[in-house]
This record gives C-alpha cells, sequence and structure tokens, in this order.
C-alpha cells in the first residue's frame, strides 16, 4: 500500500512537472489547456472532462477543451447551466455523486454518465474566477472525494498560468504588431517628407532663377527645365520611399560619395559654400543605416538651405570602432532647438530616423551662433523590441483595492515599458514583496495602514536599497506626515487624482534617479527653505528657482545653457550653504518665507 501511495505520488509529480515544462515554451491557450486536462483525467482513472472558461460580464462560459464528453467544444452556456455553472456559484471544488444531481445539467437521463459522478474547481487568476476543471467518473461505481479535488486543483492553477502567459503573450504581440506598424508609417511619412522637401526647395529655386531671369530680360528656360527636372525627380523620389526603397544609387554608391554627392546638390541650388570631411578608417555599415545616415544628411542641408541663411556649410562623416557619426553645421541664423523639435517634421523626424536604427541625435543650436547637429548610429541596426526592452518593474501599495487598480490602468495606458509586478495592501506585505521581487519603483498611499511614513520607507530602503519609493498623497495626509516623508528619502510625491502622463513620467524618472516634487505638492510643503547660512550667488538662486517649479537636472540645464555636472555642483552648493544632506530634505524643511536672501 505505501509502494502504490509512493508510485502515485510520483506519478502526479511527474505530471505536473510535464505541464510545466510545457509552460515554459509554448503560449498557444488551446494546446496547453488539453495537455492539462488530459493529465489529470489520466491521474484520476477518468476518460472524460473538460476546461471552460467563464464571462461573468455576460454570464456565460464556453467549453474551451472537451475529452469523451460530446465534442461540444467551442459552444457557450449560461452560468445557470451544468457543472461549470455549479463550481461558479460555489466559488470552490464541488463533487457530485450522481450528474443527475447537477442543476441544468447537459448530459441526456439516456447516457451512461448520467449516473456517473462529477467533480469540478475553479480555475482562478489572481482573486477572479475565470474557468473551471471538471472530470467525469469512469464507471458507476468510481466516487471522489477530497483528494481528488485537491490534485485537480493543482492542475487548476497550471491552467491558470497557462491562461495568463496565453494573455500576456498575446497583448505583447499585438504591441508588437502596432509598434511595427507605428514604424513603418513614421518611415514612409519620413522619407516623403524628406523626398517632397528636398525636391520642392529645387523646384522653387529653380523657378525664382527662372523668374530673375525674366526681369533681366534673359530667356528663362533653362530654368523652367531644368524645374520641370527636378519635379519629375521629386515624384520618381516619393515613389521610391513610399516602397521603401530608400534613395536612388544608394546601393551603388559608397555613403561619402553619396554624402558628397548631396553637399555638391547645396552649393548648386544655393549660394552656399561646403565643405565635407571624412575621418577614421572607413568600412562597411548596414544598408539601413546608410541609408538613414544618408537622409539625416539631407533633411539637415535642406534647412540650412530653406531656413538658416548661412554661407558656410561643413559636413563630416566619421568612422569609429562602435559606429560611425555625420555632422553637419553651419554658420547661420540659428534656432531655438527646444521649441523646434516638439513641433513639425524635420527635426524631430532627424531623432525618429536615428532611433530607427538605434541611434541618437544631438541638435546644438544658438540664434545667431549657426547650428550643429550630429547623428551618432551603430554599423548595424539596433532594435530594442517589445519583447527585448527591460521594463521597469513596479509595486503598488494602497490600501484601496480600486486605486490600486486604477494606478496599474494608468501606467499601463501611459508606459508600455513599465510592468506592475505586484499589488499590496498593507507596509508589511509591501516590505516583503519588495524583498521577493526587487522593484525599480514603489508607489505607495501616503496612508498605508499597519505602519508610519517613516518606518515603511526604512523598510523598503533595507528590502531593497535600489528601490526608488514614490508617494501617492491620499486625502487627508497631514502636511507634517509629507515632511517625513520627504526627510525619510522618498524620491517624489503625486496626488491621488494624478493623470496618466504624469505618472508615468514620474516613475520613469523617479527609477532614472530624478527627484520629483511637482509644483502644487512643493506649494503643499511649503516652498523651498530660506537660506540661513551663505549668501546664494545668482545662479544658484536660479538654480534653486528651478527646483521651486520641479524641473530635473536635465531642464535646468537646457534652459541656463550649461552642463547638467555644473547643475549638480549649484545644487550641491545650495545644500552645503542651507547646512542639509540631499534635495528630499530641501523640501521637506521648505516654509513658507517670503525670498531667500541671495
Amino acid at each position: 500500500m505505501v509502494q502504490h501511495d509512493i508510485r502515485e505520488r510520483v506519478s502526479v509529480e511527474d505530471a505536473l512537472a510535464s505541464v510545466a515544462n510545457d509552460l515554459a515554451g509554448e503560449f498557444r491557450l488551446q494546446p496547453l489547456l488539453e495537455r492539462i486536462l488530459r493529465s489529470s483525467v489520466e491521474l484520476l482513472g477518468c476518460r472524460s472532462g473538460s476546461i471552460c472558461l467563464v464571462d461573468q460580464v455576460n454570464q456565460t462560459y464556453r467549453k474551451e477543451i472537451d475529452l469523451d464528453e460530446g465534442c461540444q467544444a467551442g459552444r457557450v452556456f449560461s452560468l445557470n447551466e451544468g457543472s461549470t455553472g455549479a463550481v461558479v456559484r460555489a466559488g470552490k471544488p464541488v463533487i457530485f455523486d450522481h450528474y443527475s444531481m447537477v442543476p441544468h445539467g447537459h448530459i441526456r437521463p439516456d447516457e451512461p454518465r448520467f449516473l456517473r459522478a462529477v467533480i469540478g474547481v475553479p480555475i482562478t487568476l489572481r482573486t477572479n474566477l475565470i474557468g473551471a476543471l471538471i472530470v467525469f467518473a469512469d464507471t458507476d461505481t468510481q466516487r471522489f472525494d477530497a483528494g481528488d479535488a485537491e490534485l485537480l486543483q493543482r492542475f487548476a492553477t497550471h491552467a491558470a498560468i497557462a491562461i495568463a502567459n496565453s494573455r500576456l503573450h498575446q497583448e505583447t504581440s499585438e504591441r508588437a504588431k502596432a509598434a511595427a506598424v507605428a514604424a513603418e508609417r513614421e518611415r514612409a511619412m519620413l522619407e516623403i517628407h524628406d523626398s517632397f522637401g528636398r525636391g520642392l526647395a529645387t523646384v522653387a529655386l529653380r523657378i525664382a532663377e527662372a523668374q530673375a531671369a525674366v526681369g533681366h530680360g534673359d530667356d528663362p528656360s533653362g530654368c523652367l527645365v531644368e524645374a520641370q527636372q527636378a519635379a519629375q525627380s521629386t515624384m520618381d523620389e516619393g515613389r521610391r520611399a513610399v516602397w521603401g526603397l530608400g534613395p536612388e544609387g544608394t546601393a551603388e554608391r559608397s555613403l561619402e560619395a553619396s554624402i558628397g554627392l548631396e553637399l555638391d546638390w547645396v552649393q548648386a541650388a544655393s549660394d552656399l559654400s561646403g565643405t565635407f570631411r571624412v575621418f577614421g578608417d572607413p568600412h562597411p555599415v548596414a544598408r539601413s543605416v546608410a541609408t538613414q545616415a544618408l537622409r539625416i544628411v539631407q533633411e539637415s542641408l535642406t534647412n540650412v538651405v530653406q531656413h538658416a541663411r548661412a554661407s558656410c556649410a561643413r559636413v563630416g562623416l566619421v568612422y569609429g570602432s562602435d559606429g560611425i557619426a555625420v555632422i553637419v553645421e553651419d554658420d547661420g541664423c540659428g534656432f531655438n532647438a527646444e521649441a523646434s523639435c516638439r513641433s513639425g517634421v524635420g527635426l524631430p523626424g532627424l531623432v525618429a530616423r536615428a532611433a530607427q536604427v538605434g541611434g541618437r541625435v544631438r541638435i546644438d543650436s544658438t540664434p545667431g551662433w549657426g547650428t550643429r547637429i550630429r547623428a551618432d548610429l551603430p554599423h548595424d541596426v539596433v532594435l530594442a523590441s517589445v519583447d527585448d526592452r527591460p521594463r521597469l518593474r513596479v509595486v503598488v501599495v494602497h490600501p484601496l483595492p480600486a486605486m490600486r487598480a486604477g494606478l496599474v490602468q494608468l501606467l499601463d495606458s501611459s508606459e508600455p515599458g513599465v510592468q506592475v509586478v505586484s499589488q499590496v495592501a498593507e507596509g508589511s506585505s509591501a516590505v516583503e514583496a519588495v524583498r521577493l521581487m526587487r522593484p525599480d519603483v514603489v508607489l505607495a498611499g501616503t496612508r498605508v495602514p499597519g505602519t508610519a511614513g517613516a518606518q515603511l520607507l526604512t523598510e523598503l530602503r533595507a528590502a531593497t536599497p535600489s528601490a526608488a519609493v514614490v508617494g501617492v498623497i491620499d486625502p487627508g495626509t497631514f502636511d507634517g506626515d509629507l515632511r517625513e516623508w520627504a526627510a525619510s528619502g522618498v524620491r517624489g510625491f503625486v496626488q491621488a487624482d494624478v493623470d496618466a502622463t504624469t505618472l508615468g513620467r514620474v516613475v520613469v524618472g523617479a527609477a532614472r534617479g530624478d527627484v520629483l516634487v511637482f509644483g502644487e505638492v512643493l506649494a503643499q510643503l511649503g516652498g523651498l527653505p530660506t537660506m540661513q547660512g551663505e549668501r546664494l550667488t545668482e545662479r544658484e538662486a536660479q538654480v534653486r528657482q528651478m527646483l521651486l517649479r520641479g524641473l530635473a537636472d536635465k531642464q535646468i540645464a537646457f534652459r541656463l545653457g550649461i552642463s547638467v555636472r555644473t547643475v549638480e555642483k549649484h545644487v550641491s552648493s545650495i545644500l552645503r550653504k542651507a547646512g542639509l544632506c540631499s534635495r528630499t530634505e530641501l523640501l521637506a524643511r521648505a516654509h513658507s518665507a517670503p525670498h531667500p536672501t541671495t
């Protein structure tokens, strides 16, 4: 008898291990559910059973998998019917010694299974009952007991995992497809913009030359012919762009030769003088990278001709060990880079082009002092796919289930790169969840039961020192509690009615190391403290004022025209003069003094 029990346990564990192994590499739902159902039926010594998925909204269930039970797979029934309906109503395992006892059953009285036993267990995902696993006895005398229910429940747990994995894989695939469609649309838009923008610039210049010729009494026909040829070339190039063929001739010419021809076009189409230099040892790059590099140069030079009012353009191509760089400089009128990059197609298009192959673009421009554009690109395409990109891990801590669900939904809608790995309701559970899940960010309500704010932050930091904590200000939170949170090292605050965009920005910024306290929260804390020690310099006062507005170091650096490292030095000086140790302490000790001494 003991040996029989041992063999039975080994058989159960082998079956569960086999199912778990299938889960690791299979995302198709139907094959997984069929394997789970077949294994559970066989271990109970039976041949007949089914797995059904429940639609609570419509109060129905659908038979997904059916073994020797009348081939009803795919049919939909009311939750008032059958074994699955009984499981849903009970919310726990159910056992009937005869199927005839099942309310509104589907097996006819003349069928053998009508007088046989049946057992059903719920399939639960988190706290939601999403389905049922049903097994029918194989003989008239077979009965089921609590041990059978426990065994069947273990297989139902694997069914829940299979369903969750399948749904996540489906969502990821849909996002990847949507991202691919968006990327292709962006590529086509940028190609058409480049082709028509450059071509129409040439047409406009030739027509202007024709008008000038007429004004001087000269024959304009030559200029008009060139304008016609440029228009035809533009249409041809536009068609190539739509079909993704790239600029004409790029497959036959080297990258440096193609860039040289573009500079020749600039000099022929305008009064610009141009220089082109190649640095480093030329080596092959992927065609898609070369195409984007050439397009970036084309768009940059087109902008120089149309907008810069420059006399000189310089182009550089740098071959490095990790990739290539293309540089376009001019001595024109310059522009406000921040404002221009937020609108239009041209400059944002440069950034998008580089991103399509895993590169980046830097645009430096000062009104009256010209512009410098540098694109750093890899040798080959480096695409960050939805599946491969590391996602920021977030733990949500809040006593209200609706609030937890709302935060998760906001993050899901605003930040695809964020994954909520755990949701908990109280402080002790939060510490354990953080220790196990090791998140990048913890979103915690300021009135979490079971522990004070300072104590909770201390315990969270001890569990995972690298996790950034962001406080969600619950109604009724006192200002003193917020200062206590800030003094304890919270990375930022958001209001309970925060919108999706702001919440996503806070989570990403906190994970990146920024200190994020937005204006209305800063006002609630009383503003920045008055400096009682050494006087601040004018620049330090400017930096502090921008901290008051909730700007990050990079934003402050851009607005003041200084480096991020210089901003960090100013912040350190501000903290030293205030006798403080951290930015959060700076905010925590804020009070309502009218103006600091500068």
